[in-house]
């Protein structure tokens, strides 16, 4: 059985607070996730001075500030990155973070970061897609916003560029994404089209859309989370706080176990009730030995330990052997 990969989003919920950034990771662990990712950026490579912030960021935040003026605050230093990945290494959770800019890009690099998180906005930036495929190391891509051929354009460029090992997210960029806008079973639908391990980025309130998804085959599980829903960010909103995130963890891995495998068979732990709940042919009314055994003087009832009611043909027009009680399990 494969282990469902959860990949657990702090992004920019540190509010670019080195200390809160390892609270979350400290979080992250004790929930069960196997990693957490950040955000690394320089806010000025990434956004230029005249980008207006999206809906949900205006509402979030409710300032007047530009997108850049927004992002500054929320940028962590490689410096802190370093320390965060070091205290990754020592509590035992993958470090990640999804770079924005070539500066970010080679600074990771250096950092030996074992997976790559492209997001759904550098999906169609062509030069972003190739710098990173030649770093051939394994790759998970969002796919928000995306139609089929621009999936496609982004995979043969990651490819074509040396990457090997790619993963797939079905996402929708949208926070909190509505449920008539999810369209959950687009994730088979990229599995059928890319033959590539599936999963999916989780933007909706809740948890049970990504539990859900592990249902449908999801193998990578992203959502974000913060320490307190209440804080001033643009993210907080849409994320988990740490309990749900806990019960989210918790409900994934319990999926992944009932699902099992694809045969259909008796578990051991049903077995022992297979005689209780099942019935067997018994006597109707008292029956006298040399009777002939019809539907007046035979019934079922449980238990199931005795002749089984599919050999019913067989045993009506049968002459009884021995006198048989109200209620006793007819035998042959």
């Amino acid at each position: 059985m494969k282990k469902v990969f959860i990949l657990v989003e702090a992004g920019v919920n540190h509010n670019g607070c080195l200390e809160t950034a390892k609270k979350m990771v400290q979080v992250a662990k004790d929930s069960g996730a196997d990693a957490i990712k950040f955000q690394t950026f320089k806010a000025e490579k990434l956004v230029s001075k005249f980008a207006e912030k999206a809906e949900y960021q205006k509402t979030n935040t409710q300032t007047k500030e530009s997108q850049l003026e927004m992002i500054k605050k929320l940028e962590l230093s490689f410096e802190d990155f370093r320390e965060l990945k070091k205290y990754c290494e020592e509590l035992g959770i993958l470090f990640l973070s999804t770079p924005f800019d070539f500066d970010s890009i080679e600074f990771l690099k250096e950092l030996n970061m074992e997976i790559w998180k492209i997001p759904s906005g550098e999906i169609t930036n062509l030069p972003y897609l190739r710098k990173i495929g030649k770093i051939a190391k394994k790759i998970i891509i969002s796919t928000g916003m995306c139609e089929l051929f621009e999936i496609e354009e982004a995979l043969n460029i990651l490819k074509d560029s040396g990457a090997t090992d790619i993963s797939i997210l079905h996402c929708n960029t949208e926070y909190p994404t509505p449920m008539k806008d999810v369209n959950l079973k687009a994730m088979q639908t990229l599995y059928e089209k890319f033959n590539q391990k599936i999963g999916y980025s989780d933007h909706t309130l809740g948890v049970e859309v990504s539990i859900a998804a592990v249902a449908l085959g999801a193998e990578i599980i992203e959502k974000h989370f913060t320490l307190d829903k209440s804080m001033m960010g643009p993210d907080h909103k849409a994320s988990l706080n740490p309990i749900e995130l806990k019960y989210m963890i918790d409900s994934i891995r319990n999926i992944e176990v009932a699902l099992g495998s694809k045969d259909k068979f008796v578990t051991e732990s049903e077995l022992k009730n297979k005689n209780i709940a099942r019935k067997s042919i018994v006597a109707r009314k008292n029956i006298k030995q040399g009777d002939i055994f019809t539907e007046e003087n035979l019934t079922v009832k449980r238990p199931g330990n005795g002749i089984s009611p599919m050999k019913w043909d067989k045993i009506i027009g049968k002459v009884a052997v021995k006198e048989f009680e109200e209620d006793e399990l007819i035998v042959l």
